[in-house]
């Protein structure tokens, strides 16, 4: 019997590790569950998996959750605060973290289950974009798994050898992640920065929340991906492409020297990479339809428009720079991402914002998480400075 934790269990990626665990009670009990602002969600999904603790940010939330957990005749108990998260999800009793926290504020929690050696499914991309040098040591000095479960990065390590760094590095030409081009991959620029949140949250394959579908329409999220990419796979930039594949069933390739090309196809489903990561190097049964390829009949692929989409070529001109860029284009995006969402300015406002917060710093290599999560900072304040000229 496994133990899990699931940070950021209320989120698209969390519901489906909970669909995933259900189907296979007899493998896996959850120790722990954390969400922010979904409560009744929360309290019932605690209440349905008997989790042992519930997490939440503040202590006013851990009193609500509390009453509604014991209106549904639960017995978890409610902890809340920074230190809570990574507490749950680096005691002793669990063997299993899915990191699925959203944004920045999964990093420290899911370090925290890195530096105990636990096997660690990350799905929270920020923690290797914003400090990729410092979380992949870790992972090394203290012998945690990693398994990427983002859809692009689970497709690659299953197309690679398992000891690929090992013996295997020098036989790969090319890592090509693929991209659905989101909602708009068919809209001209004008009618792109006409775009309403609703619209941009429209994704038309997968499932995902707000702040991570505006990513995949602007494709800073496919940024994101080829960051966290060249560390978790210790490649270079130059060796990583994204190519827009409208179906979402080819998740990703991996060229070789000698002309050959591996793919991972699939359903578009969470499920499957989430089912992957759980049972590696197992098989897991993970609820998804069967892929029938005669079905979907035809398979596209075209090279992204830079113009339509600058986020990507922002994230490769960060990931180029080095040092603190990726972590203060991290900050900027999120910052931007949710002044779209809450209609202080319009979508292609978002890559000016990153660009201006870019521009406005001297990079330089933190050696220290505190480091860090000082340039996170003075990103965030730098990208709402932006915000504000362009409000007066």
């Amino acid at each position: 019997m496994h133990f899990v934790t699931i940070l950021g269990s209320t989120g698209s990626i969390g519901e489906s590790t909970l669909d995933v665990i259900s189907q296979h009670p007899e493998k896996y009990t959850i120790y722990a569950l954390t969400g922010c602002r979904q409560l009744q969600k929360l309290a019932q999904q605690s209440v349905q998996f008997k989790a042992k603790y519930a997490v939440v940010t503040d202590e006013s939330s851990a009193k609500q959750l509390t009453n509604l957990i014991q209106d549904l005749k639960g017995t978890t108990e409610v902890i809340f605060g920074v230190d809570a998260l990574s507490e749950v999800a680096a005691n002793s009793q669990v063997d299993i973290v899915m990191a699925a926290i959203v944004g920045a504020a999964g990093l420290l929690p899911t370090l925290s289950a890195v530096k105990t050696g636990k096997k660690v499914l990350l799905a929270n991309k920020e923690s290797l974009v914003m400090a990729g040098s410092i979380f992949m040591s870790a992972v090394k000095q203290y012998g945690a798994t990693l398994l990427p479960i983002d859809s692009e990065h689970n497709a690659i390590f299953q197309c690679l050898p398992h000891n690929y760094k090992d013996s295997h590095q020098s036989a790969i030409s090319k890592l090509i992640l693929s991209a659905s081009g989101g909602p708009f991959r068919t809209w001209n620029i004008e009618k792109i920065a006409e775009a309403t949140p609703a619209q941009a949250c429209a994704h038309p394959n997968w499932s995902m929340g707000n702040k991570i579908s505006i990513d995949s329409a602007s494709m800073m999220n496919k940024g994101l991906e080829c960051i966290e990419a060249k560390w978790l796979f210790d490649t270079s930039m130059d060796k990583i492409e994204v190519l827009i594949h409208p179906q979402s069933i080819v998740h990703s390739l991996v060229q070789y020297i000698d002309g050959s090309v591996l793919a991972q196809l699939g359903n578009p489903d969470m499920r499957t990479p989430i089912a992957h990561g759980l049972a590696w190097p197992q098989r897991l049964s993970s609820g998804v339809a069967d892929l029938n390829l005669s079905e979907i009949a035809q398979l596209t692929f075209e090279q992204p428009d830079l113009t339509k989409f600058p986020c990507l070529q922002l994230a490769y001109n960060a990931a180029q720079a080095g040092g603190d860029a990726p972590a203060v284009l991290n900050a900027a995006n999120e910052v931007a991402v949710q002044a779209f969402l809450d209609t202080r300015v319009g979508f292609t406002a978002i890559p000016q914002i990153v660009e201006k917060t870019l521009e406005s710093f001297n990079f330089y290599e933190p050696e220290s998480l505190a480091a860090v999560q000082e340039s996170d900072n003075r990103a965030r304040v730098t990208a709402e400075s932006v915000i504000k000229r362009s409000e007066s």
